[in-house]
């Protein structure tokens, strides 16, 4: 008995200890992702001017004055981080509390995100990317090996590029590259398409009467039906309370919103968001 318990006990600290090593798959693969795109520091040079913005939409111009960016460095990169995140897996899934930290480029509609968190006290990584001529991916491991999602194809395609949409105004310099087009609507809306790669995805922009914007709303994401199968939905980005951040007016909550049916459904919400540049 004694030799068995000696086992059991060996064998839980080496579970213990696999799953506290400080790196991963994931981890590695996301590092390498963001290394590639800091090397792109330096790709953008001088100041946002009244010239870049004079073909924008209207709400769009207003945005750039009033969130500061004019005379402001244009930036190659964006991090953004959210600690502590409220995130639900699915209308009837698990919630979690996750720290999601992702990086957007400019160059080309590059996003890689990783997850952080746990299931019942085993770690649990998600990772997520639009990059270079990997496939969109994203997936979720449980235990640094069980592998309990991985989805591509051509519905993650088009989800990844509305995603990296949707934040193009919190990375604004983005929002002047030629894969955007834009169209406006009135003087609180405008609309934007993101086309790359063979994929395109379009979405409505939101602002309200200080200039900020608030919304992102597209039906150019999929959702997973529970069957195995995907179907698009409504989808929105919130975004609110604005503050100065080394002289930039930055949003620091952001929500992701699925509306369904029956009722929308938040399943990420974060209120200490921080971004910074290059």
């Amino acid at each position: 008995m004694s030799i068995f318990m000696v086992g059991v006990l060996a064998i839980i600290c080496i579970i213990a200890l696999y799953f506290n090593l400080p790196i991963s798959k994931e981890q590695c693969e996301f590092k390498h992702m963001v290394n590639e795109i800091e090397k792109e520091k330096g790709s953008f040079q001088g100041v946002f001017t009244e010239s870049d913005i004079k073909d924008l939409p209207s709400p769009v111009q207003k945005y750039f004055r009033t969130c500061g960016f004019i005379g402001a460095p244009k930036m190659s990169y964006m991090n953004a981080r959210y600690e502590d995140v409220e995130f639900s897996q699915g209308k009837d899934g698990k919630k979690l509390t996750i720290d999601y930290n992702q990086y957007n480029s400019i160059k080309n509609p590059y996003r890689v995100a990783y997850i952080d968190s746990s299931l019942f006290g085993i770690p649990f990584e998600g990772i997520e990317y639009i990059y270079k001529n990997e496939t969109p991916r994203m997936k979720g491991v449980v235990g640094k090996f069980f592998k309990i999602f991985d989805v591509t194809g051509p519905q993650m395609n088009q989800s990844a590029l509305s995603t990296y949409l949707a934040e193009c105004l919190i990375v604004p310099n983005a929002a002047l590259q030629e894969f955007i087009k834009w169209e406006e609507i009135d003087a609180l809306s405008c609309k934007a398409t993101i086309s790359y790669n063979g994929t395109t995805a379009a979405g409505i922009f939101r602002f309200n009467q200080n200039g900020e914007m608030i919304s992102f709303t597209t039906d150019d994401r999929w959702v997973d039906s529970g069957n195995g199968t995907y179907e698009k939905r409504n989808w929105s980005a919130i975004c609110s309370d604005y503050k100065e951040n080394n002289g930039l007016i930055q949003p620091t909550r952001f929500k992701a919103v699925w509306h369904y049916d029956d009722g929308d459904f938040i399943y990420f919400d974060s209120d200490n968001m921080t971004i910074e540049f290059n």
